[in-house]
């Protein structure tokens, strides 16, 4: 050997060449995530669209908040608006700026083919709706973040006092808003007509949800402690998990058909 010349690399084993790579004819196939995994990548992509755009929220907190400027000057009625008015002018103004969000958000499935090219990838169909509704919510409850601090400046509500009873009832209401509308919005996204068809399918079945949660929020401006509105939260409770039962278990049917 002469004095300049490297000394040789040992050559790798056979056995470790035969570890390296897959034997010949053998595909190599990943499993897919499990569900709950599943279901926060659909709601990381609807989450991350709207970071990046800021569509959804700005157009309906933007929506909620002119509701709720227009229905305290038409309605207002004193002293008494405070526990009359208000708590119908804040579910009302969420109720169709979620109208409008969920509109939005299904509207972006249509757009490219991006429902189908969601609906080829490995996921169950239930984690689709789960993670559809999870986004939802997620709108919906900054809509609320939104409309209920305009509301309490509008009609002089001390939020210190009524806050907590404030965010149960809105925790309650949420999950049966987010599910219905992502239930009926897959059911009316290949409709021409979806935003009038959705709208009215979907505010008759919310009329439970709206009636317990104007009820609640008006015996809370009231006066009465929160333990006295836990009938309305229950009762919401029960609407919010029939329609996401119902999701989980017939989104599947709807989607495909």
């Amino acid at each position: 050997m002469s004095q300049g010349a490297a000394p040789a690399e040992p050559e790798k084993s056979t056995s470790t060449r035969a570890e390296a790579s897959p034997p010949a004819g053998r595909v190599l196939v990943r499993n897919p995530p499990g569900w709950v995994r599943q279901v926060l990548l659909v709601a990381g992509k609807d989450l991350s669209i709207e970071l990046a755009t800021g569509e959804i929220i700005t157009t309906s907190g933007f929506f909620a908040v002119l509701v709720a400027i227009i229905g305290s000057l038409s309605f207002y009625s004193g002293a008494d608006a405070k526990q009359s008015v208000a708590p119908g002018v804040i579910w009302v103004a969420v109720a169709f700026a979620s109208i409008l969000a969920l509109s939005r958000t299904w509207s972006r499935e249509r757009e490219d083919g991006a429902l189908a090219g969601l609906l080829v990838m490995p996921l169950a169909r239930s984690a689709i709706f789960a993670g559809k509704a999870l986004g939802v919510a997620a709108f919906v409850t900054a809509v609320e973040l939104i409309v209920v601090p305009v509301s309490a400046l509008l009609f002089a509500v001390d939020l210190v006092q009524v806050g907590p009873g404030l965010v149960l009832l809105a925790l309650s209401a949420t999950p049966g808003i987010a599910a219905s509308g992502t239930l009926f919005g897959a059911m009316t996204v290949r409709t021409r007509a979806r935003d009038l068809v959705l709208a009215s399918v979907l505010f008759p079945l919310l009329a439970p949800t709206l009636l317990a949660a104007v009820a609640g929020t008006r015996e809370l401006f009231g006066g009465a402690p929160i333990g006295e509105l836990v009938d309305y939260m229950q009762l919401m409770g029960v609407f919010g998990v029939v329609f996401t039962a119902g999701g989980l278990g017939l989104f599947e049917l709807l989607i495909e058909s």
